[in-house]
């Protein structure tokens, strides 16, 4: 008997309070859908139904935005401590048959389908590894979200506090073990939605990483 395909869930955070913002940056609008609702979107391509969406502040503004492409959902009510506690409560409720965890946030507006099929194909080809989005440029090369990372790593990304997210991991296995990070190059994942100005950018159609 063949061994079974390994299996991925994507986790997408959506939990931030946008206080620099001012306003839900989820609920901002993108090529006609709100930022969450395209992150669902993006991440049912590799996962199918198997996404799991972290909410927190204003989590029902934002649930109800999501509508029928949400499938599974938590909310983090200790949202305010940041990043990290989004990423240990998603880890914490995948189930046991979960292979890998893509981890994808919801501000990065300009990540598509295609970087997200290479990263899933990636991690399927080692499923071992981390696939890691690769954006910056030579000189200043930074390896981040989305990413995709093996079950072996969920107590290691458990371990994270305060507002970091996962590339503390992404960066520590790429000095231990190099050849367990595989980068996969992602130009779209180094823009996200901060500021007004980000946002502005975003209405405009500027928010480029070339720009």
């Amino acid at each position: 008997m063949n061994a079974r395909d390994p299996v991925l869930f994507a986790l997408i955070l959506a939990a931030g309070g946008s206080r620099r913002l001012g306003s839900p940056k989820q609920l901002l609008r993108h090529g006609g859908e709100t930022l969450v609702q395209r992150a669902l979107r993006l991440a049912a391509g590799p996962c199918g139904g198997r996404t799991l969406l972290v909410l927190g502040a204003e989590y029902a503004r934002v649930l109800r935005s999501g509508g029928e492409a949400v499938r599974y959902f938590v909310v983090n009510e200790r949202w305010q401590e940041g990043l990290a506690g989004s990423l240990t409560l998603g880890l914490e409720c995948l189930p046991e048959d979960c292979d890998g965890v893509l981890v994808l946030l919801a501000d990065q507006p300009l990540v598509d389908e295609t970087d997200l099929a290479r990263l899933a194909t990636a991690w399927r080809n080692r499923p071992d590894a981390i696939a890691a989005s690769r954006y910056g440029g030579r000189g200043s090369e930074i390896l981040g979200v989305p990413a995709v990372f093996p079950r072996r790593l969920f107590p290691e990304l458990r371990e994270l506090t305060g507002d970091r997210g996962a590339r503390p991991v992404i960066e520590r296995q790429r000095r231990r073990h190099p050849h367990a990070v595989v980068a996969v190059d992602c130009e779209h994942a180094a823009v996200d939605i901060d500021t007004p100005a980000d946002a502005a950018a975003l209405a405009r159609g500027s928010a480029d990483p070339e720009n």
